[in-house]
């Protein structure tokens, strides 16, 4: 596994070159952390001015219902993204789809789905996320490694300063 540095020494990821996996301990109930996940909550708390904001959240949260976000980045560029849940067992798992509506710099358009496993443990929260679909494409896992460990941390920081990060 390579490991990718992330901006907090509180967050790692690791990626293989074809597969993402980051891990935070939170503490916050499964239900509190499904919420923040999938409702128009998830604006609140994705991004940071300096990097990009999730905006225009809209979801169908059903297997086989479509979602869809654009991020806007620090200098203002709206970049779209979306995607079909695959699996939803609330507040327990989310399967999904995720495609970017642009050309990304180190994955173009490619499908990729990402699996987010939430299980309760004595703290809070254990959240799992599985990003694959990046065979042939290492430096693109490597950058989406990095982005997880992001991710992780501003969702560690939206629900308390009690909650753990770790891969």
């Amino acid at each position: 596994m390579m490991h990718v540095p992330v901006p907090t020494s509180a967050v790692q990821s690791m990626t293989n070159g074809e597969t993402v996996m980051a891990q935070a301990e939170i503490d916050a109930p499964a239900e509190r952390v499904f919420r923040a996940l999938i409702s128009d909550e998830v604006e609140q708390w994705w991004g940071s001015a300096d990097t990009y904001r999730m905006v225009k959240w809209s979801a169908d949260l059903r297997a086989g219902g479509r979602w869809a976000v654009t991020v806007r980045e620090a200098d203002g560029r709206e970049l779209p993204a979306n995607g079909e849940f695959l699996d939803i067992e609330v507040p327990r798992r989310i399967v999904q789809t995720r495609l970017y509506a642009w050309d990304h710099p180190t994955l173009g358009r490619r499908q990729t789905t990402v699996a987010w496993l939430l299980e309760p443990t004595a703290a809070g929260t254990r959240l799992t996320i599985c990003h694959g679909g990046f065979a042939g494409l290492a430096e693109a896992a490597a950058e989406h490694a990095e982005g997880w460990g992001r991710v992780l941390g501003w969702l560690q920081a939206y629900l308390g300063e009690g909650s753990r990060v770790a891969a």
